[in-house]
């Protein structure tokens, strides 16, 4: 088994609220805390939750845009939250991010081909011939004409736009790519285009992707194993397609049913939670979800629950549907006593007897 290109340990941020007076702690706010996970070379991590829960905070950590507060990044086992300015220089090269607004994020003084190559000039001097056949390789490796390296971003549309940031983010040949919500602010129908865009670069260059994203659709589409935040912290971490078809955490499967149904014929599911997202300022004791989850018991308002692995390779947190202190089984079955015999109980049928609620298929 080969080793993580990424590895993320106990990776946490909090931002003081103004200053101390007279020695008084001061208030933080809980960006991140306790996340852990890691990336393969040519895999897709998708992190989800609702907004607030610190999906763009860990990307920017793992950009090292923000220090961390506590925790480690490795990138092939170099901690990059520990080099200087210098040594972390030589390995931004393998990192890179695309941005959620394809406009915003372009300088509008430049041209399409004077943005692709701006980052490779921080590290390679070209010459104007270099530049320009590097910026017409870029573009057609996103599906433009190379005549486009003359335009500005304001005489492209919203589709070029994020094909030349991914072009930009393409140009010095990184091993892993942040993609912030990055087909968010885009049409449907322009969506499909850079999505299959990514998954076409990801066959042909190997790139890891860690891919953000509030649209669960686009999630399944893409991802191979999916993070889900809740305040903060990660709370389910599983393969795609068994996160949707057996979803474990309560959360996940609020996400889940309360997620559009494009298909009329099909009845949506209720969201089984109510209420707001606690802040994060003053988060509640115990596991985050509770004040919102219907499964919840005592143990989940006083002790937060570890990720627990299980036997299909998920992780959890939940101090119901995977108790630290129960061996993790795939499949378990109960046994009760009637005047026939024995009666099996699957807890993994459609039907789930912890929340009465059908899962999506």
């Amino acid at each position: 088994m080969s080793d993580p290109l990424l590895r993320v340990e106990s990776l946490t941020k909090h931002y003081p609220l103004g200053a101390g007076i007279l020695k008084k702690a001061v208030p933080m706010v809980r960006a991140v805390e306790d996340v852990s996970f890691s990336v393969k070379a040519g895999e897709t991590l998708c992190i989800v939750g609702e907004s607030g829960c610190g999906k763009s905070t860990v990307a920017r950590l793992l950009m090292r845009l923000a220090e961390p507060t506590n925790g480690r990044v490795l990138i092939d086992g170099t901690d990059i939250a520990g080099l200087n300015k210098h040594a972390l220089r030589a390995v931004r090269r393998r990192m890179q991010m695309v941005f959620q607004d394809p406009y915003s994020s372009l300088n509008p003084r430049l041209t399409a081909g004077q943005i692709i190559t701006e980052p490779v000039e921080n590290f390679e001097r070209l010459s104007r011939r270099q530049r320009e056949a590097r910026a017409a390789d870029l573009l057609q490796k996103v599906g433009m004409s190379p005549e486009m390296m003359h335009r500005l971003p304001s005489e492209l549309s919203g589709g070029q736009r994020q094909r030349l940031g991914i072009a930009r983010a393409l140009s010095l040949n990184p091993s892993l790519i942040i993609a912030d919500e990055a087909v968010s602010a885009l049409d449907v129908s322009v969506q499909a285009q850079i999505l299959n865009l990514l998954l076409d670069l990801q066959q042909q260059m190997g790139i890891a992707f860690i891919f953000i994203s509030h649209d669960l659709g686009v999630v399944e589409h893409v991802g191979h194993r999916v993070a889900v935040m809740y305040l903060g912290r990660i709370v389910e971490l599983a393969p795609c397609e068994a996160l949707f078809a057996n979803p474990v955490h309560p959360y996940t499967e609020a996400l889940i049913a309360a997620a559009p149904v494009p298909d009329p014929a099909r009845v949506r599911l209720e969201a089984p939670v109510d209420g707001e997202v606690p802040s994060p300022i003053n988060p509640p004791n115990g596991c985050a979800f509770h004040p919102r989850c219907p499964l919840a018991v005592e143990r989940c308002r006083i002790e937060v629950p570890p990720l627990v692995p299980m036997a299909d390779g998920r992780v959890v947190a939940c101090h119901v549907r995977a108790p630290a202190d129960i061996p993790a089984l795939e499949h378990i079955e109960r046994t009760a006593d009637t005047k026939n015999g024995h009666e099996a109980i699957d807890l993994e049928k459609d039907q789930d007897p912890g929340s009465g609620i059908t899962k999506p298929h």
